[in-house]
């Protein structure tokens, strides 16, 4: 059964990324480092990266962080989703109009520009095409960023939440929660590391 999962990296005080996020300055002033713990050498946090990327059939993200992934000190074969880990998803962007060209070009994208909702539609279309052919149970994974990530909370599209608390205080920039509805979570697993807290909530509406 393919699930909804919301994945995302974030401060201790709700910050996805530090303040003045861009193409040109990434996460935001400070907001590398919640990423620190993708980059870690300690085995739990390699399982945790390991373990998220070979469950994803297909990923959303918004066309801001898509901007950044895309733009000149995004992603390349080092870095980017699951790096180094099994197999490239499916990447969906939530847009208002699809991108002149695309530098990524390796990525197998779909730009949707009919909102939020249809684009987790598409993605679970292409994750369950992607369990098919691999016989094994894979999910959409919602990356980010925060507004697109908040918004499938509130619209009641995700079903699981995991967040990788990293052990700083950031102050300002992205915030992950704006309280606009209520939401009820069951934790279901702690992993603690040096550079993280790995905590995945189950997600009822």
């Amino acid at each position: 059964m393919t699930r909804i999962i919301a994945d995302i990296s974030v401060s201790l005080d709700g910050f996805v990324t530090g303040p003045d996020p861009s193409p040109d300055n990434g996460l935001g002033t400070g907001g590398e480092a919640l990423h620190t713990w993708a980059f870690s050498d300690d085995p739990d946090d390699r399982r945790v990266l390991r373990e998220g990327t070979a469950r994803s059939g297909a990923v959303v993200l918004g066309r801001h962080l898509f901007d950044i992934v895309d733009g000149p000190k995004g992603w390349d074969d080092t870095t980017g989703y699951g790096a180094g880990e099994v197999g490239k998803p499916a990447f969906v962007v939530v847009t208002s109009s699809p991108p002149e060209s695309v530098r990524t070009a390796n990525l197998d994208w779909t730009f949707v520009t009919t909102g939020l909702p249809d684009a987790v539609t598409a993605a679970r279309e292409r994750a369950e095409a992607a369990s098919s052919d691999s016989g094994k149970d894979l999910d959409v994974i919602l990356m980010g960023g925060g507004a697109t990530v908040g918004s499938a909370l509130d619209a009641g599209l995700v079903d699981a939440l995991t967040l990788h608390l990293a052990p700083i205080v950031l102050g300002a920039g992205t915030p992950l929660f704006t309280g606009e509805a209520p939401r009820t979570l069951v934790q279901r697993s702690v992993i603690s590391t040096s550079t993280a807290t790995h905590l995945t909530y189950d997600v009822f509406r």
